[in-house]
């Protein structure tokens, strides 16, 4: 009877354990939201108007206890000028959705902006309360992209991924073909989170966690380079090269001749040229002469946004317009869709819902006012962001100037949505917090 008696109270006081640590330390519920990416969803119908994942759970989790600190009297560390950018952005979406074409459908659309671009990197920001905190962010996502990038390089060396050119050799982690971009999302996020933490244990820091960062980064090279991604490949290259000059210019050039060292490696010693790698890479270079079908309805996409945007110049069409006005305004040689085929799904036909870049989604669906709002964001963030990252010993700062500029650049090509969705959120969420760091005023 003793045993049993001294038993049951275990669970309980296992999950006051787990609530006192989270209310100490709530940035392990943002780690955990980034490595809830990693669960499989086994959504097949893009078309539906709510997905709600792990991830998405776990950052609300984030954005209630973040409210109970505040009930509790804990003033939340967000500052004056981030409140104002963000309330922008919670403004911009609520005009947009009272004068949308649909308010009723755009008032989803107007919960999953407020999610995405206000609550949870404010939530983020709040949690980030010291470098500790920021360095077990970014450790989730290395550890994140290190699961990804397992899975998508055995897929691409065994036959199993989703079909690229007719072979079932393209990396998508465990997303399956109809997320197609979401392991490349991932992979690009850890390799550069790796490589700053590298970069800013540079000096005096720890050689172990400096040579395991560079390890990590180096292999997370090869599932990049598999999943076939234009636009991570291009995000990624930017990202790194903003990043590398702002650490040390001189280290820059040495990481340039080593990168093109591995890339022959890569391409030639691997293999990588003949399976299509190299073709890839050198379409990037035609897609204005001689764009491919995937880019070509890009820019139709784009096309359109315009003129949903000319027909509503100052607040938008409203949240999730775009896909209720596609057809009326899209030149006929749009595509229906995009091809999409693995083992799981067989082959099916994803429907083009948005104008794959956000700048143009925000545009036709938010207007003037809308852009201006993000832009303000986007900007503050990013000018922020290079003033903080100085160099050796910061390197979670460098991590947050890193994955913001990957997020400017893949936003020219692409937009939100998918289940990495939610990343895009604790990116934003760090960057504001490397911007705290330089401003006096934002603590307080």
């Amino acid at each position: 009877m003793a045993l049993t008696l001294t038993a049951v109270p275990q669970p309980a006081r296992a999950l006051g354990r787990a609530w006192t640590a989270l209310l100490e330390r709530p940035s392990l519920l943002a780690a955990a939201t980034v490595l809830l990416v990693c669960v499989p969803t086994g959504e097949k119908d893009v078309t539906a108007a709510v997905h709600v994942t792990a991830a998405d759970l776990a950052s609300l989790a984030l954005v209630a206890l973040t409210t109970v600190h505040l009930l509790r009297g804990r003033t939340p560390a967000i500052g004056r000028t981030a409140a104002v950018r963000f309330g922008a952005i919670v403004v911009a979406a609520a005009v947009a959705t009272i004068g949308s074409i649909d308010p009723a459908t755009s008032l989803t659309g107007f919960v999953r902006l407020t999610q995405v671009f206000v609550l949870v990197p404010a939530a983020v920001l709040c949690s980030l309360r010291d470098r500790t905190d920021q360095r077990l962010v970014l450790g989730s996502f290395v550890a994140a992209a290190l699961v990804q990038g397992v899975v998508g390089a055995h897929q691409y060396l065994t036959g199993t991924g989703a079909s690229y050119t007719g072979r079932p050799i393209r990396a998508v982690g465990t997303f399956g073909a109809l997320d197609i971009m979401a392991m490349s999302t991932v992979v690009s996020y850890g390799l550069l989170a790796a490589l700053a933490l590298a970069l800013g244990e540079r000096g005096a820091g720890d050689p172990r966690l400096r040579r395991a960062m560079y390890a990590a980064a180096a292999f997370l090279a090869f599932p990049l380079a598999v999943s076939f991604s234009r636009g991570s490949w291009i995000a990624t290259g930017a990202a790194a090269v903003v990043l590398l000059l702002r650490a040390d210019a001189r280290l820059a050039v040495r990481s340039a001749v080593l990168a093109l060292a591995a890339a022959v490696v890569l391409i030639g010693g691997l293999g990588l040229g003949a399976s299509g790698v190299t073709a890839r890479i050198s379409s990037i270079g035609s897609v204005s002469a001689a764009p491919d079908q995937s880019v070509s309805d890009r820019y139709d996409l784009w096309a359109t946004a315009e003129r949903i945007w000319q027909d509503h110049p100052v607040s938008g069409a409203g949240p999730k317009a775009f896909q209720q006005l596609r057809d009326s305004r899209a030149p006929l040689r749009l595509s229906s869709g995009s091809d999409a085929a693995d083992s799981t799904i067989g082959f099916q036909r994803e429907p083009l819902l948005s104008p794959h870049n956000m700048y143009f989604l925000v545009l036709s669906e938010q207007g003037l006012i809308g852009i201006v709002a993000y832009a303000a964001l986007f900007l503050g963030l990013l000018l922020g962001c290079l003033r903080r990252a100085t160099g050796r010993g910061d390197g979670p700062a460098l991590a947050a100037l890193a994955l913001l500029v990957w997020v400017l650049v893949d936003f020219l090509y692409a937009d939100i949505g998918g289940t990495t969705t939610v990343l895009t959120s604790v990116v934003l969420g760090l960057a504001a917090r490397a911007v705290r760091g330089t401003d006096p005023e934002a603590a307080r």
